[in-house]
């Protein structure tokens, strides 16, 4: 496979490029995050997702340290060629680090921002350090 699908994205001026994953089932929104050439190359070759920390500076294996796992069935860039989607399986049902199923649990409602989905698993309990 030659490189020219990565030469044809608009990576930013760090080299990056927004990716939001969703469930292949549902369509429901389990998070964003940023993706390098790297990682996008990764997620790739091993089919799961594979994104850039801003944070941390370097890889993130998504599941590496929670076992969440999301499994990568497509990939799709939008019109600008500027933001990505990923299709993907999220193994365990939690996308969130807050133990949520997505990221995305806070609806603004009477000018306040309040959380309707549940805790799935206490944080303390995924990610043991």
């Amino acid at each position: 496979m030659t490189d020219q699908w990565l030469d044809n994205i608009k990576w930013d001026e760090k080299g990056l490029i927004p990716a939001i994953a969703q469930d292949y089932e549902t369509g429901k929104i389990l998070m964003f995050a940023w993706m390098n050439r790297e990682s996008l190359e990764l997620t790739v070759s091993l089919n799961r997702a594979v994104y850039w920390s801003r944070s941390r500076s370097r890889l993130w294996k998504k599941g590496e340290e929670s076992g969440h796992v999301q499994k990568l069935h497509e990939i799709r860039i939008d019109c600008d060629q500027d933001v990505l989607l990923l299709s993907v399986e999220q193994i365990g049902g939690i996308a969130c680090h807050t133990g949520r199923e997505s990221c995305f649990y806070s609806v603004l409602k009477d000018g306040q921002w309040q959380a309707d989905s549940p805790v799935l698993k206490d944080p303390s309990q995924i990610y043991q350090k």
